[in-house]
C-alpha cells in the first residue's frame, strides 16, 4: 500500500484534507453533495471530471461542483488539498458527513481505469 502521507486540518468552519500522492499514483475521489475547492500545491496531475481531461501544474485551485465524480494521476509527485466548509472536526466522521450517499463504487472503479489509461 502506497503511504499518502494524509494530513487532516480544520480550522473556523473548514476542512483541508492534505495528501501526498507520488508519480503516477491514481487518486479517485468520492462525489459530494456541495461544491468544493482542491488545490495542487505542487506538482502536475492529469485532472478528470465526469469523464473531462485535463492537465494541471501547481500551484492551481480548482473548483469541483457538486455532484461531480472526479479524480487525478499524478504526472509528477505532487500535494493535492481538499477543501470543504463543515462544522466536523473528528478525522473519523468527516468522510460520513461530506461523501454523498450516492457515490458508489462502480463509478469510482471506472475513474480509477480511465486515468490508468
Amino acid at each position: 500500500m502506497v503511504d499518502l502521507g494524509i494530513a487532516h486540518h480544520f480550522g473556523g468552519g473548514v476542512y483541508a484534507k492534505e495528501t501526498h500522492v507520488p508519480t503516477g499514483h491514481v487518486l479517485v475521489q468520492h462525489m459530494h453533495e456541495h461544491a468544493h475547492l482542491s488545490i495542487l500545491a505542487a506538482g502536475t496531475v492529469e485532472v478528470l471530471v465526469d469523464g473531462v481531461r485535463s492537465v494541471v501544474v501547481g500551484p492551481a485551485c480548482l473548483t469541483i461542483e457538486a455532484g461531480k465524480h472526479h479524480g487525478i494521476r499524478a504526472l509528477t509527485g505532487s500535494v493535492w488539498y481538499c477543501i470543504h466548509a463543515t462544522d466536523c472536526t473528528d478525522p473519523e466522521q468527516v468522510d460520513k458527513v461530506l461523501i454523498a450517499p450516492d457515490s458508489g463504487m462502480p463509478a469510482m472503479m471506472a475513474i480509477a481505469a480511465e486515468l490508468a489509461s
